[in-house]
Order: C-alpha cells, then structure tokens, then sequence
C-alpha cells in the first residue's frame, strides 16, 4: 500500500506528460497543459497533496519519504524557474545516490546496518547476511541512479517512461532477486549481535 501511495505523484506525472500541449483557459488565464512543465507542476503538487495527507493522518513522514518530497520540490521548481528539465532529469540519480549514500554510512555511523533497522523486526539473519543484505541495497541505488543518468541524457525520447516504469521494473527484480536470496537464510537464526561481522 504504502508504495502505490509514493507512485501516485509519478503516475500522474507520465499521464500529464504524455498528453499533446494545449492551451486551456482557467478563470481567464490561458494556461499550457500536457508536456514537460505542466507535467512538473502537476509532480509539485501532487506530491505536497500527497505527502501532506500522509503527514496529517500519520503525524510524521518516513526519512525517505521527506527525501523524495524535498528533491521533488528543490529539482522540479528549479526545472520551471528556468523552464529546463535538465533539472528534472538530475532528479532521479540524485534521490538514488542519496540513498546510497544513506546506506554506505550506516556501515560507519551508528550501531545497526540501516537494513537491519528497516526488516529486523520482521526478519531474525546472520550478522554477515544483514552485511550482504546492505551493501546489495548500496550497490542497487547507485546502479539505479546511473541507469536513471545515462537514459535522461542518451535516449532523450524514452527518458520519462524509463523514470516510471524502468526504475519500478528494476525495483521488483531487485525485491524478488532479494526474496529469493533471503529464502535460503530464513532457518539461520541469530541473536541480534553488533552491526557488522568483524
């Protein structure tokens, strides 16, 4: 649930996008809706609409949910301030290499792997499968984030579909790829010890 919730501002992004560019009239402005910007606005908003029910009905937001939510909001307004969606396409790597980054420093910073914090109240593994299991997140994100990079910028004509569909394709390979992984360690119990096998 939560993840369809988080895809809701990028699928109302594609649909805005993919529609041909019209001028519309609304309260006697002449307004363009369909393409890139209009597209980016719809991003903007529908994210704070989002994100805000969420925070209104929760009273907090996850650490990566205001992460997205600020990228959005710094990278889409910067894309219409400048009417560029140079910005735009930053996006994506940028929110993905963060991420990474997240992860990279749990491995130094604190006592449990961010992985571990995540799924250890579900799952019970081995010191050096929470180890696996993290830099396996590590090296996702920054593969995404460069997957994301090198598209927004070669293949100009499939850039946003790749943002929308490619990296949720990729996300579920990696998840299933994970599931299967974590079958196999399932029956290796282990009390919870120090972040790291040393």
């Amino acid at each position: 649930m939560k993840q369809f919730i988080d895809f809701i501002p990028l699928l109302l992004f594609f649909i805005v996008y993919k529609i041909e560019p019209r001028i519309v009239e609304i309260a006697g402005h002449s307004l363009t809706f369909g393409g890139i910007f209009s597209a980016t606005a719809m991003l903007i908003a529908s994210s704070v609409v989002v994100y805000g029910i969420l925070f209104f009905k929760q009273r907090k937001l996850e650490k990566s949910q205001w992460l997205t939510l600020i990228a959005c909001l710094v990278f889409g307004s910067l894309t219409l301030a400048f009417h560029s969606e140079t910005f735009l396409k930053w996006k994506a790597p940028v929110v993905n290499w963060l991420f990474a980054l997240v992860f990279a420093g749990s491995h130094f910073i604190g006592n449990t792997l961010l992985i571990k914090r995540v799924m250890g109240h579900a799952l019970t593994l081995p010191d050096a499968v929470w180890t696996r299991l993290n830099l396996a997140w590590i090296a996702f994100f920054v593969f995404c984030g460069a997957a994301n990079l090198f598209v927004a910028f070669t293949f100009q004509s499939i850039w946003v579909d790749f943002k929308v569909f490619g990296s949720l394709g990729l996300t579920v390979l990696f998840l299933v790829g994970q599931g299967i992984y974590l079958s196999r360690h399932l029956h290796d119990s282990d009390t919870p010890t120090s972040k790291t096998e040393d």
